[in-house]
């Protein structure tokens, strides 16, 4: 049986409601107070923001050692040999030498260690940020060409030079995320959909397979960045395609399909799988041994990893100029590098169920670059596939990841020389099979196309402006594009006009249901979005749309109308009977206009002088034509706006005043209390509008339209029962059914 619900209580407006119920005024804090607040240091507020800078204190305090230890050694083990190799794979993305890429997997990791709220993200080298990080490098120090005029480079070598400008990019990088963590504006992630980080990362993924093509085929060819790079590199790898190196292809497509026919069995049997198999590494030891045996390098012409220098290099301070050149790059790099990030630390905190500080996070990552980037490491996130691999094999908190950088310390410190003889190709291969994710999620394109086509335009715009016009400037077009969506879905909005369910107290768009019921002369208007300065005309547009008549119009005709009138009578051509107001003369009638008071037939209309009210709906005399208004009662549904700004306010009084002028009564429902609170302070009410307009609920208002204007009492009685069956109204009454109308009547 169908559950149900009887209410009964008075029927209440806005003011009614506030004279039977007193509100509790609240007073707000000024800013003042706020910037007292901030400033004002206790015993806990110090502590809180030491638990928050340093995070880390937080969950050692509850550690379970025996518990979570030995998970994550195994956990940090793992993640040290992914994090070894990807670190050499990343590099070539960055155009710099491959062993820069395990200062990466070191430093930054200890660095987030004390300061990020993530347990799980293993932080190092990410993809996209390397191949951003690489088209500055290429950029400033070219493959072919003189690098570009900067004060230090003299005396360096062009690895040394690149070396400068991917650590100093990175610096910057890190001040803005730090500054921004420092600002408290971890939010600004929000303005990343899901969509356009998808589009993003296609592209990107698109963007790596054409960098990593030349060692896959053994090639030269030079790095390019900047608009239709992509286009260039392609085609200087066509021209040359004869020249490919056969043992770094067949090496490649050997390594590619044993990784993804392994990683494969991982995705379907990780449930049985006590460990993911760690199949690059094993393939990269695999290559390396038969690099050595082979003498790759000499016989085959394959080109090595090569030299891998023992231990550390000594620190670096970053290069001013460096930073002139490259800011508008380091901006989009931190906002990528932080929202990839706290994305992927945001699924694995829903999962294990606790809480990640997005601002925290940008401190975090901005220290990690800052530090990282001093000692020559570049640009670090996190990678969804290695921080997978630290979640999957037990890892419980960032132990693991200081256990991964500690296998990279010693990788760096000893036995760094084992890796010299490894074919690049193989890093190539290992690079390109690891972004099967990225390149996959081309197929959410048909989906959104169903769903949802302004978020389709906002992933395919992003995606090929990405691809076409470098990653900086696409994801700039995809923020653009992203912007109007939003900008077009709140200025355009899907209003409609409701009508009752049958039986009930719900209202519900007009077309979408069978059997409902719609009073004679009555509407009801809903607009689902803010009202404000760039959807005000939209809005009053619908309106008339909605009513069926332009009541400023209306209103200009009336007036003229009564001009006419008042003329007639003052001739003697128009006299008062007993059957209203009869014509005596039937020559022509002209219709003059006073131009000086033209602003007169926008004010209400006047019969203070006439011997009579005109009905404007009954035939007038004269043959004076003026648009017949059907509608008495007009209703707002105010529950899905949540604010008006100043010209909204006027544009919405004009509105209202033209309405009300033309003999329509509305009534607006629902307003939220901020928004009548700002109407009061506004001045918005006078003579002609008044807050007693504004009704509760919905069917408030209309109980409150019923009672003015009944149909008859049989109606009234069944529609104050909080039941409204248009088949039991005694009289006349409109029952509306899907594709006709029904008149009723006893």
């Amino acid at each position: 049986m169908m559950k149900q619900y009887v209410v009964t209580r008075p029927l209440y407006s806005e003011d009614a409601f506030a004279d039977e119920h007193e509100k509790i005024h609240r007073h707000h804090k000024t800013v003042r107070h706020h910037v007292k607040q901030y400033f004002t240091c206790d015993l806990k507020r110090a502590k809180n923001a030491a638990l928050s800078l340093l995070p880390f204190i937080g969950w050692m305090r509850i550690y379970q050692l025996k518990e979570w230890l030995l998970s994550d050694i195994v956990s940090g083990v793992s993640t040290g040999l992914v994090a070894v190799l990807q670190g050499l794979a990343y590099s070539l993305l960055a155009s710099l030498p491959p062993w820069y890429g395990l200062f990466t997997a070191f430093f930054p990791v200890i660095i987030y260690f004390f300061l990020g709220t993530s347990r799980h993200i293993s932080v190092g080298a990410f993809p996209v940020l390397s191949l951003m990080v690489g088209a500055v490098v290429t950029r400033l120090v070219p493959d072919e060409g003189p690098p570009v005029n900067i004060t230090g480079f003299e005396g360096l070598t062009s690895d040394e030079q690149r070396v400068m400008v991917a650590a100093s990019v990175t610096f910057l990088m890190g001040i803005m995320q730090l500054a921004m963590g420092l600002l408290q504006v971890g939010f600004i992630v929000m303005y990343l959909s899901d969509t356009l980080v998808s589009g993003f990362t296609t592209a990107a993924a698109v963007h790596i397979l054409v960098s990593q093509l030349k060692f896959v085929l053994g090639l030269v060819v030079p790095g390019l960045s900047g608009p239709l790079s992509i286009v260039y590199t392609l085609e200087k790898i066509f021209v040359q395609i004869e020249k490919t190196n056969v043992c770094d292809l067949v090496t490649s497509i050997l390594i590619m399909v044993v990784v993804f026919i392994v990683k494969e069995i991982n995705d379907r049997y990780k449930a049985k799988l006590p460990v993911p198999i760690p199949i690059e590494v094993i393939m990269t030891v695999i290559a390396c041994g038969v690099s050595y045996a082979f003498n790759f390098q000499e016989i085959y012409k394959v080109d090595v990893v090569g030299r891998i220098p023992v231990g550390y290099e000594s620190p670096m301070a970053p290069n001013m100029q460096i930073f002139g050149q490259t800011a508008v790059e380091a901006f989009p790099m931190a906002i990528v590098g932080f929202a990839v990030a706290f994305s992927v630390a945001k699924v694995y905190s829903v999962k294990h169920d606790y809480i990640i500080d997005g601002n925290q996070e940008l401190i975090a990552f901005g220290a990690s670059n800052i530090i990282g980037a001093a000692f020559k490491s570049f640009a670090a996130s996190t990678a969804l596939s290695r921080s997978a691999v630290q979640e999957s094999t037990g890892g419980k908190t960032q132990i693991a990841g200081l256990l991964s950088a500690l296998i990279v310390m010693v990788v760096t410190l000893a036995i760094g020389f084992l890796l010299e003889p490894l074919p690049k190709s193989v890093l190539g291969a290992v690079v390109i099979v690891n972004l099967k994710g990225m390149l996959m999620q081309i197929r959410e394109v048909p989906y959104l196309w169903r769903r949802d086509r302004p978020d389709c335009l906002v992933w395919l715009g992003t995606c090929l402006a990405s691809i076409l016009l470098g990653l900086d400037l696409g994801l700039a077009v995809g923020l653009g594009m992203e912007l109007l969506t939003v900008v077009f879905r709140a200025q355009f909005p899907r209003c409609s006009v409701l009508a009752n369910i049958t039986g009930t107290d719900i209202y519900k768009d007009r077309k979408d249901y069978m059997t409902i019921y719609e009073p004679e002369g009555v509407k009801i208007f809903r607009i689902p979005s803010p009202i404000f300065f760039a959807n005000i005309d939209f809005f009053r547009g619908k309106l008339v749309e909605a009513v069926g008549f332009n009541p400023l119009r209306v209103l200009r005709k009336r007036n003229k109308a009564l001009r006419t009138i008042r003329k007639l009578l003052k001739k003697g051509e128009l006299q008062m009977t007993s059957k209203g107001l009869l014509l005596t003369s039937f020559g022509p009638i002209e219709e003059s206009e006073d131009e000086s008071n033209m602003e007169d037939l926008d004010q209400p209309t006047d019969f203070k002088d006439l011997p009579v009210q005109v009905n404007w709906n009954s035939e007038l005399p004269a043959n004076i034509q003026v648009p017949r208004v059907d509608v008495h009662s007009l209703i707002l549904d105010f529950s899905a706006v949540s604010f008006l700004d100043i010209s909204a306010l006027k544009g919405l009084k004009a509105a209202l005043k033209e309405l009300i002028r033309v003999e329509v009564e509305v009534y607006i429902v629902a307003c939220d209390a901020y928004i009548l609170e700002k109407l009061h302070s506004c001045k918005f009410f006078d003579d002609e509008v008044k807050s007693s307009m504004f009704f509760l609920t919905l069917h408030d208002a209309m109980l409150h339209i019923l009672e003015k204007h009944p149909v008859n009492s049989e109606n009234t009685k069944v529609i104050t029962t909080a039941t409204i069956h248009g088949n039991q109204c005694n009289g006349v009454s409109s029952l509306r059914s899907r594709d006709k109308f029904v008149h009723v009547s006893n």
